[in-house]
């Protein structure tokens, strides 16, 4: 399964149909997960049968797509069934109870809908009551390589910067690659992005600090044009929209580069081993959660996953405990600070502390296999949708760094 993304160029009473779309889609989510609330031994299929009720008893409703009410209905039911595995699993803590949606940015269509254009395939028309119509597909990924029927799934996604059409394509990505005969660790840090078992410290670009002072700077014009108690001037959403468009790029940034490195890592070694890191817990040190947050670890982890599954590539996630601690050569465990950056042990060896570190953790995964395959969350990735996996993303080692 592949997304393929374009941008939307339309007319304004275009974007507002699709504004409207998207609100209807949110009102079909919250109702079901109400229904769900109120009804007790309730499925997926009740709640896809609910839709139709809803149809009838709003106009706005009958208008959305079947289809596209089912897909909220099943947003609804992901985040059920999602609750129901963490108590199952009896994950501590807060276990993600529903709840209801308040600003959604998107509305999925299935096979019906829409229909995209035979001869160009660069416009795309939607034919439900909403009066979308037909709108223009701006990029430069082609989709004329595709058959219809090979499109499983169809999304308007609303950000700051426009809206976006998504395709989701049921299609094998695998590529044939040659084996290396290489293996690596990782470990991955703030000083440096990682560092891995060959020496190597790949820089940590920290695309939010670099951009943390102008990003200052346009909150504090957004927040000295807000008015409480009233309704917002022209002036605040523009200044709104321009601190939100900044904030797109930072994230985009660092996405792009999490794939970057990922991919290059994939393509030169066969065997990656990494931490098994619970970022989640490791984001509420109050003193290094916005510099942990800039790196970006889960989305490197993703993607190293996704291109370990492409290329065909074994990928290990090892528990963490230690591994800045213990002796690459001996062994022995050396107590240090987060302040000692160098590893030094009786036995003679010396090294950078990550590179010790990313030594043990390539050790580890070769003597006990960690978790071959496991996923990011224990969530199954969106191009795994509908792939035979031999891991379901159960981790049960995501344990908080060692100091």
């Amino acid at each position: 399964m592949i997304v393929i993304e374009y941008k939307i160029k339309a007319k304004q009473h275009q974007y507002r149909a699709i504004d409207e779309a998207i609100r209807t889609g949110q009102f079909v989510r919250n109702k079901a997960l109400r229904y769900w609330m109120d009804n007790k031994g309730v499925n997926k299929y009740d709640l896809n049968k609910y839709c139709r009720i809803l149809a009838k008893e709003y106009s706005f409703a009958n208008n959305l797509n079947s289809t596209a009410r089912q897909s909220s209905a099943e947003r609804a039911w992901s985040s059920i069934s999602r609750f129901f595995d963490n108590c199952k699993q009896k994950i501590p803590g807060k276990k993600g109870y529903p709840r209801f949606k308040k600003h959604s940015r998107s509305i999925e269509y299935k096979k019906s809908g829409w229909k995209l254009d035979e001869q160009t395939k660069k416009h795309i028309t939607f034919t439900d009551k909403n009066n979308i119509g037909r709108v223009k597909l701006v990029g430069s990924r082609d989709i004329y390589f595709y058959q219809p029927e090979q499109i499983k799934r169809v999304r308007l996604v609303r950000r700051v910067d426009g809206y976006y059409c998504q395709f989701c394509i049921s299609i094998e990505v695998k590529e044939d690659m040659q084996p290396t005969g290489r293996a690596i660790g990782l470990d991955m840090g703030l000083k440096e992005f990682y560092a891995d078992s060959n020496g190597y410290l790949e820089p940590n670009p920290r695309f939010y600090r670099k951009s943390e002072k102008r990003l200052n700077r346009l909150n504090r014009r957004k927040s000295k044009k807000y008015q409480k108690g009233k309704k917002q001037s022209k002036n605040y959403h523009k200044a709104r929209k321009r601190y939100a468009k900044l904030h797109l790029k930072v994230s985009r940034q660092r996405e792009e580069h999490a794939k970057r490195v990922a991919r290059c890592v994939c393509a030169s070694n066969d065997c990656i081993v990494y931490e098994d890191l619970n970022v989640r817990n490791l984001v509420r040190n109050r003193r290094l959660s916005k510099s942990i947050s800039d790196a970006g670890w889960t989305q490197f982890r993703k993607w190293v996953e996704y291109f370990g599954w492409k290329f065909g590539k074994i990928t290990i996630a090892v528990p963490p405990h230690h591994t800045s601690q213990d002796c690459p050569a001996c062994g022995v465990r050396i107590k240090k600070s987060l302040s000692a950056r160098t590893h030094v042990c009786k036995c003679g060896y010396t090294e950078d502390r990550d590179i010790a570190a990313s030594i043990n953790i390539l050790k580890k995964g070769l003597s006990t296999g960690g978790h071959l395959g496991s996923y990011a969350w224990g969530e199954t990735p969106s191009w795994a949708v509908g792939v035979s996996l031999s891991s379901n993303g159960d981790s049960p080692n995501q344990e908080p760094l060692d100091s």
